[in-house]
């Protein structure tokens, strides 16, 4: 697996994580409100991590690469 590849992939599972989480929490899907914070929680976490990673590879100069 090339950079690329790994980049498309990484991306991909992330965001049907969130995307996941997100369906849950939008049809009420959560068993309480410690489960709710958790899964917000959770999304947030995801969301950082894909702006962090895409800064990261536009300074590694493969933003080029960051398509999602």
């Amino acid at each position: 697996m090339d950079v690329v590849d790994f980049v498309h992939a990484y991306r991909k599972a992330l965001n049907n994580r969130m995307d996941e989480i997100t369906r849950v929490l939008s049809t009420g899907g959560a068993k309480d409100i410690e489960a709710y914070r958790s899964m917000c929680g959770e999304v947030q976490g995801i969301s950082q991590a894909l702006y962090e990673f895409d800064a990261l590879l536009k300074k590694a100069n493969y933003d080029d690469a960051s398509g999602t």
